[in-house]
């Protein structure tokens, strides 16, 4: 599976940045043709599940996703989410971590390994390298204000 790392900082108070890193429906507005289709009531929690539905008219295709660890961070504490991706075309996980700093603010950590299905392992550095340019784009955009 190709693996997926960000590293990131932000001025943010890791309350803060998980608050805006963990709204679901602002993913999908971060990536091209993508919205964010939320299956589950709120609060987010273990349990939620939502999909990213990503394509034009009929030509699409769902990363469905299940909350398996819902750890917000507390003063001092870091946070963690991971979501198990359960699509027939997506598979794999992601996580998001979010670290307090001494000096303050905060450094996310974003970690995924994903599965395309139908696409030869031989495209997997490849599929790694979008991945990283897509991602890191939306963590720049979900930490805007």
């Amino acid at each position: 599976m190709p693996a997926i790392r960000i590293i990131h900082r932000t001025s943010f108070a890791p309350v803060q940045a998980w608050s805006m890193l963990t709204d679901w429906e602002r993913h999908g507005a971060q990536v091209p043709l993508t919205r964010t289709i939320i299956e589950t009531p709120p609060p987010t929690h273990v349990g939620t599940i939502f999909t990213a539905r990503t394509g034009v008219s009929r030509i699409t295709f769902d990363d469905r996703m299940e909350v398996v660890v819902w750890r917000p961070p507390t003063e001092g504490s870091p946070g963690l989410v991971r979501l198990e991706k359960r699509g027939r075309t997506v598979t794999g996980w992601a996580e998001i971590e979010i670290r307090p700093l001494a000096t303050g603010g905060a450094e996310i950590h974003w970690r995924e390994e994903l599965r395309l299905r139908g696409l030869p392992r031989a495209l997997d550095p490849l599929i790694a390298a979008a991945g990283r340019l897509l991602f890191g784009r939306a963590l720049t955009r979900l930490l805007r204000p």
